[in-house]
Formats: structure tokens, C-alpha cells, sequence
């Protein structure tokens, strides 16, 4: 019997032996700077202000939410806890405007301008710029003023948003001139696609780009559709209610188009049943504080709060439709 509990005794000590040690607690990794944000709180504060960003776009290929500066014209990143990252900074972005994602051709478009124009003591820029989206890397800046022959001699040029057509045309409208530019792809040539007379036009400011071959352009309270085929059959949208101060436009995942009114503190969703001959009423999303434009992040909305007449930080804000 003893010699059965010493065989017994020795069988459970090498058990024991052999049992599993415990785990070792696993460490996230710390994120890398510059990675995507996992996801947007409902109200983004910029760390710190002075860079002014009025345009504003989302990155769904890396999950970043990108934004423009009107007086440090870098290209910047803002990450869910306000964090301030510059992606692209070239010496030639004077006031970036509005900055348009192009996913399949891996461009990121940028409206290039001077907001000293606005001072009336300068006369403006109206250039596009076109980056690496992946890298920032600069592919082009192109020259859209110098498409405008016989401009007079007090003109002055404000590029202000960027849409891109399917085949990777770029359209570009300028608030100062009220024309829109068009720039081919690949070879960046620039040229007039629609020009108001002179005097005449509202400002044109957010513009979208239509898969049946035509562009959307807001201005003032007016929202145009151009045909790309004939840009001189403009007409304009009719709307269910006067949207004043209108400003950035985009597309929502569900196909609405939100127009963002820098006047108002609202933002419109807008659908139509007659390729936009006509429009209805699909949601109003209010706010406190001034924006000017709109990004589609997923499912959501998110418009800036640039804060231009006071010393606030800039602010992202998901807004609610009702």
C-alpha cells in the first residue's frame, strides 16, 4: 500500500508540473500618430485653433477626417481627440478652400486661393492643387485663372470647391469671378467650362458632381444644375424653400444632398424625383454655431465650425436630421 501512494504521490507532482503557466497580460500597442481615428465622437474640438479650415472632406479608404486651412493653406488631419496632423503642407497653398477625395485615382484636390482678396487689396488666386492621397505627395498645380482670356484688368479670382467627374475631370468654381473651371485628367489642362456675364452671377461656392452627367453648383440662394454636354443649358433648381447662404454641398450615403448654409446654421437635405428639375425637402439639421461646409462620414454628416470671428478652437460636429 505504501508503495501505491508514493506511485500515486509522484503522478501528481509531474501533473502539477506539466499544467499550464498563466498568460501573460496582452498589451495594446500604442496608435501610431497620423493612424485612422477607430471612430468620430459626436463633437470634435481642435486642439488649437488659428489654421481656419472651411473645407472638409473624409478619407473612408484610411478613415481620416481632412480639412483645409484659409490662413495656413496646409492640408490637415483631425483625429478624434482633436489632434491637429498636417497630411500635405507645400509652400505654393496660400488659403485652401474646399478639398475634394478622389478615392479611385488616389487624389486628394485642393481649391487654392488667397482670402486677402475679401480685404479688396489683393486679387486673388484660383489654382487647383492635386496630391497624393495616400502620401501627400504633390502631383500638379494648375493655373485655372490663366484659362480666363481677356480677363479685365481689376479682376480678382477665389477658387472655392472642387468636384470630380468619373472619367477624373476636375470642376472647380470660383466665388469672385463666378465661373467654373474644368481640368482635364491626366494631363491638368485647364479651361472654362461656364462663366455668369460679367456682374452677374450669385458667388458660386459648393459644387457636386452627378453620375447622369451633370454638375450641381450652390450660390447665395440658388442651387444650378450645368449639364456637362452643354454647360450652356444652366438652369436652376427649383427648391422647396429658400435655402439662403448656401455653401458646401454633398452627397449623403443615401443619396440626399445636404447643403450646408453658412447663414442660416442649417443644414439642408434635399432629394429629387425629376433629375433635379425640382427638389423636396428631406431633413433640416440645425446648430448654434456658424458652418460652411459638409462632410459624409459613413452614414452621418459632419459639418466645421471655422470660428472666423473669434478665438474659439474649430469644432466637427455630427448633426442630426429632423
Amino acid at each position: 500500500m505504501r508503495y501505491h501512494l508514493l506511485v500515486l504521490s509522484a503522478v501528481l507532482l509531474l501533473i502539477s508540473g506539466c499544467a499550464a503557466e498563466p498568460e501573460a497580460p496582452v498589451v495594446e500597442p500604442e496608435p501610431e500618430v497620423g493612424a485612422p481615428a477607430p471612430g468620430l465622437p459626436d463633437m470634435i474640438v481642435a486642439e488649437r485653433g488659428g489654421f481656419i479650415p472651411e473645407g472638409v472632406e473624409y478619407d473612408t479608404a484610411s478613415g481620416r477626417l481632412l480639412t483645409g486651412s484659409l490662413s495656413e493653406g496646409s492640408i490637415y488631419q483631425i483625429q478624434a481627440d482633436g489632434r491637429v496632423e498636417a497630411v500635405v503642407t507645400d509652400t505654393d497653398l496660400v488659403s485652401s478652400v474646399g478639398i475634394e477625395v478622389d478615392e479611385p485615382g488616389n487624389r486628394l484636390l485642393v481649391a487654392n486661393s488667397d482670402r486677402d482678396v475679401f480685404g479688396g487689396e489683393a486679387t486673388g488666386q484660383a489654382k487647383l492643387g492635386v496630391y497624393d492621397l495616400a502620401t501627400g505627395e504633390h502631383i500638379a498645380m494648375v493655373d485655372l485663372a490663366a484659362a480666363i482670356a481677356d480677363a479685365p484688368d481689376d479682376a480678382a479670382y477665389f477658387a472655392n470647391d472642387v468636384a470630380v467627374g468619373d472619367d477624373g475631370t476636375a470642376y472647380v468654381t470660383d466665388t469672385q469671378m463666378n465661373v467654373i473651371y474644368e481640368v482635364s485628367s491626366p494631363d491638368y489642362t485647364a479651361s472654362v467650362l461656364y462663366a455668369f456675364a460679367p456682374g452677374e452671377g450669385p458667388g458660386l461656392n459648393g459644387i457636386v458632381y452627378h453620375a447622369s452627367g451633370y454638375l450641381l453648383v450652390a450660390g447665395g440662394e440658388s442651387l444650378f444644375k450645368v449639364p456637362l454636354d452643354d454647360p450652356a443649358g444652366i438652369s436652376l433648381v427649383t427648391l422647396p424653400e429658400t435655402v439662403g447662404g448656401q455653401d458646401g454641398v454633398v452627397w449623403a450615403a443615401d443619396g440626399r444632398l445636404a447643403i450646408a448654409s453658412n447663414s442660416e446654421s442649417r443644414v439642408v437635405a434635399l432629394t429629387s424625383n425629376d433629375d433635379w428639375v425640382t427638389a423636396e425637402l428631406a431633413g433640416v439639421a440645425t446648430y448654434e454655431v456658424q458652418a460652411t461646409t459638409a462632410a459624409a462620414v459613413g452614414d452621418d454628416i459632419f459639418v466645421v465650425h471655422p470660428h472666423f470671428n473669434d478665438e474659439d478652437p474649430p469644432s466637427f460636429e455630427r448633426v442630426t436630421f429632423e
